[in-house]
C-alpha cells in the first residue's frame, strides 16, 4: 500500500557555527493536503523550508520523497524532484512577458515547450484547470501583485510540481486577491497536489490549512489538525504564552496640535502608477492616522517624501509648522521624524554592522552616545542589551551583522531605535510586517504608547485588521489618490478592499433596527 506521505522530513538539524537553527525537526506532509508551519521569528521555518528546496544542507536528518531517502543540494534537483517554491519576494523579471517568465530556467530536455504557441497553448490550460486569470503575453510590469503571484503558482505547475510551498504568501494581496489565492490552493488540494503554507497570520490558517505544524526555537513542538485548534491554542504554542488578540486602545480625549501637514502633494514614483497626485492630509499629535493599499500604489513614494528620501515636484510638507518639502533626512531628524521604511534590509539597516552601530544611525551627533567624535560604547553597550531583551532578539551576538538576522529580528531592531527616540512624527511603514503574534502584540502596544504620548503616527499597512483596529482616523491609497477619509460607520474590512481595488462606491452598514 503506498505511503499517505509525499514528503517526511525526519530529526533535521541544521547549525550555523553556535547557532541552532534546526534542532531535530520532524515533518510530514500527506498528498492532498495543505499542511501550515507556524512560528515565531527565528523558529526555524524558513531554515527547514531552505534545506527542503536544496538552498542549505542539513547538518543531520533525513528526507524521504514519496517514501524513498533522497539528497536535495540545489532548486534544481527540488523542481526536477517535483517540489516547487514560491518566494516572499518573487521571482520575476518584470519586462519579460508572462510566458517567457514561466519558460525560463527549462532544461535542454524541455526545449519543445520553449516554443512560443505551445508554451502559450499549455500555460492556458493549467490556467484554466486551476482558475488562474493569465494572459500568456502580458508584460509582468503591467500585472498586479496577485496576478503577479498566480504567474509564480503557475511556474512551479507548469514544471509538474506535486508539491508547493508558499512563504507568506498573502502580505501584498487585497482580500479579493486572498480569496482567489484560496481558492487555488483549495482547487489545487483537490486535485492531488500538496501544499505547505507558511504564515503568521492564525485567521488565515485556521481557514486553509488541514493540519499545523508549529516550530518553536529550532523545534517542532506540535503536529495537530487545525479542526481541532482555535487561533488561541495556536498562539500559545507558538509563543509560549497567552496573546490578546484585541487592541486595547484609549480613546482620544482631545487631539493635540496639528504635527504633519501634506498640501497638493505631487511626487514622482518609479512607474507612473505610483506617482502621487495632489494628496492632501494632516495628523495632530496624540492620534494615529492609517493609510491602507495594496503595496505599489504610491505609499513608498509619500513617505519617502516626508522623511527627506525623494525630491517633492508640486506641494508642501510642514511639520510642527515648519516646511519641511525636500528637506534632507538630517533635517527630517531635528525635526524628531522617526521612519520605519518599507525596505529594512536596503534603507533600515546597515547590513554589515552590528546591532550597537545600527542603533545609533539616527543618533551619532547625540551627545548621550558620542561626545568630541568618539563613541561612547559602554553606554552603547548596555543599552544594546536592553534591546536585545525588551524586544526579544534572537541573534548569535551584538557583533553579529544585521545582514544574518531573520527579517523579523531585523524589523525588532529598526522599530526599537526609532520608538525609542522619542519622536514627535513618527512614520510607519508595515510595521508589524513578517511578525509573530507575540512580536505584534508588543509592537501594537509600543505605537499605542507613542500615540498616547502625544506622537503623531501615519501608518502604512496592507494589513486590514490592522488599520482598521489601531487607527483614529482611516484613507485608502489607490493609483497615488488618496480616498475621503472613512467614517466610523464606513470603516469595514469590505469598504477598505473595495477602495484598494479601485472602487469609489462603498456599501453602508445596514444595522436593521440594532444600536
Amino acid at each position: 500500500m503506498p505511503s499517505p506521505d509525499i514528503l517526511r522530513m525526519e530529526n533535521i538539524t541544521k547549525r550555523f557555527g553556535n547557532m541552532l537553527a534546526n534542532d531535530g525537526v520532524s515533518i510530514n506532509v500527506r498528498r492532498g493536503e495543505i499542511l501550515a508551519l507556524l512560528g515565531e521569528n527565528g523558529a526555524g521555518k524558513s531554515t527547514l523550508m531552505n534545506i527542503l528546496y536544496g538552498l542549505y544542507k542539513p547538518t543531520a536528518g533525513s528526507i524521504y520523497w514519496k517514501g524513498s531517502p533522497v539528497s536535495i543540494d540545489s532548486p534544481l534537483k527540488a523542481i526536477e524532484m517535483g517540489i516547487g517554491m514560491v518566494h516572499q519576494h518573487f521571482m520575476l523579471i518584470p519586462a519579460l512577458k508572462t510566458w517567457e517568465n514561466v519558460v525560463l530556467g527549462l532544461g535542454d530536455e524541455q526545449k519543445y515547450l520553449l516554443h512560443p504557441e505551445i508554451a502559450k497553448k499549455k500555460i492556458l490550460k493549467i490556467a484554466a484547470d486551476y482558475n488562474l486569470q493569465i494572459d500568456p503575453d502580458a508584460r509582468i510590469n503591467t500585472l498586479s501583485v496577485g496576478l503577479q503571484q498566480q504567474v509564480e503558482i503557475l511556474k512551479v505547475l507548469y514544471r509538474g510540481s506535486k508539491l508547493l510551498i508558499l512563504d507568506e504568501p498573502t502580505g501584498v494581496l487585497t482580500p479579493p486577491e486572498k480569496e482567489k489565492l484560496f481558492g487555488t490552493l483549495k482547487s489545487l488540494a483537490q486535485s492531488d497536489f500538496s501544499v505547505i503554507f507558511i504564515s503568521h497570520k492564525l485567521d488565515e490558517v485556521m481557514e486553509i490549512s488541514d493540519r499545523v505544524s508549529v516550530l518553536c526555537r529550532g523545534k517542532n513542538v506540535a503536529t495537530v489538525d487545525t479542526k481541532d485548534m482555535s487561533k488561541e491554542q495556536l498562539a500559545r504554542l507558538m509563543v509560549g504564552r497567552d496573546v490578546v488578540f484585541t487592541v486595547e486602545k484609549t480613546d482620544l480625549q482631545q487631539k493635540g496640535e496639528t504635527v504633519l501637514e501634506i498640501e497638493n502633494l505631487c511626487v514622482n514614483g518609479e512607474r507612473l502608477a505610483s506617482t502621487l497626485q495632489k494628496i492632501s492630509f494632516q495628523i495632530r499629535g496624540g492620534e494615529i492616522y492609517g493609510i491602507a493599499g495594496v503595496d505599489g500604489n504610491g505609499q513608498s513614494e509619500l513617505m519617502e517624501a516626508i522623511a527627506g528620501l525623494r525630491k517633492v515636484c508640486e506641494g508642501a510638507i510642514r511639520i510642527d509648522g515648519k516646511d519641511a518639502t525636500n528637506c534632507p533626512p538630517a533635517q527630517a531628524i531635528r525635526y524628531r521624524t522617526a521612519f520605519i521604511p518599507e525596505d529594512r534590509k536596503q534603507v533600515g539597516t546597515v547590513k554589515s554592522f552590528g546591532i550597537e552601530k545600527n542603533l545609533i544611525l539616527r543618533d551619532v551627533d547625540n551627545p548621550r552616545y558620542t561626545r568630541h567624535g568618539l563613541i561612547n560604547y559602554k553606554r552603547l553597550r548596555d543599552e544594546a542589551d536592553e534591546v536585545i531583551e525588551e524586544y526579544d532578539i534572537r541573534l548569535l551576538d551584538r557583533e553579529s551583522p544585521m545582514g544574518l538576522l531573520s527579517g523579523g529580528n531585523l524589523q525588532k531592531v529598526i522599530l526599537a531605535r526609532e520608538i525609542r527616540s522619542n519622536p514627535r512624527l513618527l512614520l510607519a511603514m508595515h510595521p508589524t510586517r513578517g511578525l509573530d503574534v507575540g512580536a505584534i502584540e508588543f509592537i501594537h502596544k509600543k505605537l499605542l504608547k507613542a500615540r498616547d504620548q502625544g506622537a503623531a503616527i501615519l501608518l502604512i499597512s496592507s494589513e486590514l485588521e490592522e488599520i482598521m483596529s489601531l487607527s483614529d482616523r482611516v484613507s485608502v491609497i489607490c493609483n497615488g489618490k488618496i480616498s475621503r477619509e472613512l467614517t466610523a460607520e464606513d470603516i469595514t474590512i469590505e469598504n477598505i478592499g473595495l477602495l484598494m481595488g479601485g472602487e469609489e462606491t462603498l456599501k453602508r452598514r445596514e444595522c436593521h433596527g440594532q444600536a
